[in-house]
């Protein structure tokens, strides 16, 4: 229900307030709590000590430190400890209900994970990134999906983390965009080998009501300037001048990319994560 309420705001906005996934973390770490805690304390204090890994993400603390490098250097110290703290409780205590939850150390990767593909520029926007390690922290694993799967493949899927199969899920199901381009493109007589699954043109009067990037090689824009977005406001607005110059140049249409709204394919990713776990690893084994 979260993602999709955050899925909603993506299509609409193209931003999620992070009070939202503060919420949904909130609820998340209350219902882990209330699963771990017969455990006893340590396995609590564990998942406490995951939980707030996720929340480093989600609270502006780093706002004290702006412009200045020490903020790298505390998250730095942040990450190392959480896993030195988990790390040794593992040597020590081992897995299991009563030591160290999987769920623990399946929060852990998840974190990992998700800050890796952001770093990476696989996910693109901090709130992809954000939505990943919330719905480790609300669901860590989910060890048995709810339609029957490939029985060679529930070993795997059921020890790992939900995230995993939910981001997996997401990016197999993404592949519906350059199809969907594509088909487009071959119906316009537009398809071009180098970009016909990534670009299409649109009247250039409707750039500041639709979400996307300009990539036409005969108006270069200003990339720098375009990383440099950072609300959907300075996003309509750029869209505009864009739209100005080039009306200003007498051009009707233009080539562009879609913005897509990727939390929109994470919420279906979980869905599909609930239903049948892992699609690629499914459809693997059924090849």
């Amino acid at each position: 229900m979260g993602l999709g309420v955050a899925a909603a705001m993506d299509v609409r906005i193209r931003e999620v307030p992070d009070s939202l996934w503060v919420v949904l973390a909130l609820a998340g770490t209350v219902l882990g709590a209330l699963a771990i805690a017969p455990g006893g304390w340590i396995p609590l204090l564990l998942w406490l000590v995951a939980a707030g890994f996720v929340f480093e993400h989600l609270l502006p603390w780093d706002s004290a430190f702006e412009g200045t490098e020490a903020a790298d250097w505390v998250e730095l110290g942040i990450y190392l400890l959480v896993l030195v703290i988990v790390g040794a409780a593992v040597l020590r205590l081992g897995l299991g209900p009563s030591a160290v939850p999987d769920s623990v150390v399946a929060l852990i990767v998840t974190v990992l994970f998700a800050r890796g593909l952001f770093e990476a520029g696989v996910l693109f926007g901090g709130a992809d990134a954000k939505a990943v390690m919330v719905a480790g922290l609300m669901v860590p694993i989910f060890a048995t999906s709810v339609f029957p799967v490939p029985a060679s493949v529930q070993p795997v899927t059921s020890v790992l983390p939900f995230a995993v199969d939910l981001l997996l899920d997401a990016a197999l199901l993404s592949l519906v965009v350059p199809i969907a381009i594509g088909i487009l493109n071959l119906s316009r007589a537009e398809f071009r080998f180098r970009d016909g699954f990534t670009t299409f043109t649109m009247p250039v009067a409707d750039l500041p009501k639709r979400w996307v990037w300009v990539r036409d090689p005969a108006f270069p824009v200003d990339r720098a300037k375009e990383d440099a977005i950072e609300t959907s406001e300075e996003d309509q607005k750029w869209r505009a001048e864009i739209a100005a110059k080039l009306e200003a140049r007498g051009a009707t249409r233009v080539r562009v990319g879609p913005q897509l709204p990727f939390i929109v394919f994470l919420f279906v990713g979980a869905v599909a994560a609930v239903g049948w776990g892992n699609l690629i690893l499914d459809l693997l084994v059924l090849l």
